[in-house]
């Protein structure tokens, strides 16, 4: 059995990963610099993140869940209930470390070739 041997090829070219761009219309990678596609001139709007209208309702339905939760902190000091407090107040901390990165990681965002937002980047 024959090892496989490499052997450097002319027709390949290497592309930074930072100015890497794929256009989807003509399906090619290429270095580019504008804000527009060096291969078909595609001016593409990129985006990232959730949809405006789905991270609204994500974020109005996490603002109703700590109201409910203030709520329930308010009754649980009221009736004198300190371990349920305490509960309370560690799953609201759990909840926000998962959650919240969760809600910043999905912002929505609207960049173009000439534009790639920092947090895309590596």
């Amino acid at each position: 059995m024959r090892k496989p041997t490499w052997k450097p090829r002319p027709d390949l070219h290497f592309i930074e990963l930072q100015t890497a761009v794929f256009c989807v219309s003509c399906e090619r990678i290429s270095r580019n610099c504008t804000p527009a596609c060096l291969g078909c001139g595609s001016r593409a709007v990129l985006s990232g993140g959730l949809t405006v209208n789905l991270y609204a309702a994500a974020v109005v339905l996490l603002g109703l869940l700590g109201i409910a939760m203030a709520g329930l902190m308010a009754r649980a000091l009221m009736t004198g209930e300190w371990s349920g407090a305490l509960f309370l107040v560690g799953f609201a901390v759990l909840f926000a470390w998962q959650i919240g990165g969760f809600v910043m990681r999905n912002r929505p965002i609207a960049y173009a070739f000439d534009r790639l937002p920092k947090a895309l980047l590596p």
